[in-house]
């Protein structure tokens, strides 16, 4: 009996002491743990302040190193671009077309031959860039000054000989005759279509065509005239 009594007292003993030792395992992890966290707190703050050093930093390095930028509104053409149009060469501002018919007659002993003939063509009115001044572009403070060439005939081909018919015709005619007649219908046209109201409406267009073209390059202020 009394050994039963003594094993009991072992057991309840090592249990005991079990216990404690548990316990203090706990307590062990615990500060463990707590520890861990004061770790994490350390760390968090001490990321928080960096960011918070480097923010400060940065903001004084943007203050202390400014930057002052300086915008030229000033807009000016170049050599390239004056050049450029002024390769294009002809530039066409009115479109005529024309109709005249000629008549010739030839006298003969028993008869006369005649020929009558109906000539088309197309007059085109404009000014050629590549006889403007070397300084038919320049700029007076804020206002670009243009002095275009007059306005002419572009061309003096302008009669179209696949739309030119005879339209009445007796007897032979030779090649002398029938360019006789087509230099005649030549002068006929210009006499008609080379008029003073043309040429002022060919003026008027080419001054608003020029007006816009170098507004849209940016120039508020534009005067353009014609050279002598």
């Amino acid at each position: 009996m009394t050994t039963c009594r003594c094993s009991l007292t072992i057991i309840l003993s090592k249990m005991e002491d079990n216990k404690n030792l548990d316990k203090k395992r706990g307590n062990r992890l615990v500060d463990l743990w707590a520890g861990i966290g004061r770790l994490k707190l350390y760390a968090v703050l001490a990321l928080v302040l960096l960011a918070i050093v480097s923010m400060a930093y940065l903001a004084r390095s943007c203050r202390d190193n400014s930057i002052t930028s300086v915008v030229n509104d000033k807009i000016n053409i170049t050599p390239t671009q004056v050049a450029a149009m002024r390769e294009i060469g002809e530039w066409e501002f009115l479109s005529i077309e024309d109709e005249e018919m000629i008549d010739t007659v030839r006298k003969g002993i028993f008869k006369d031959d005649e020929l009558i003939r109906i000539y088309s063509g197309t007059l085109r009115l404009g000014i050629d860039l590549s006889e403007a001044k070397d300084d038919w572009v320049k700029l007076d403070g804020d206002t670009l000054l243009v002095v275009l060439p007059r306005v002419k005939l572009l061309d003096d081909d302008f009669i179209d000989e696949a739309k030119t018919q005879s339209f009445f015709e007796t007897g032979t005619w030779s090649d002398k005759a029938r360019e006789d007649m087509y230099h005649r219908a030549a002068v006929k046209m210009k006499r008609r279509c080379l008029t003073k109201e043309n040429v002022e409406s060919a003026e008027n267009n080419a001054m608003r065509q020029f007006d816009r073209m170098f507004r849209a390059m940016g120039f508020d202020y534009v005067k353009i005239r014609f050279g002598n």
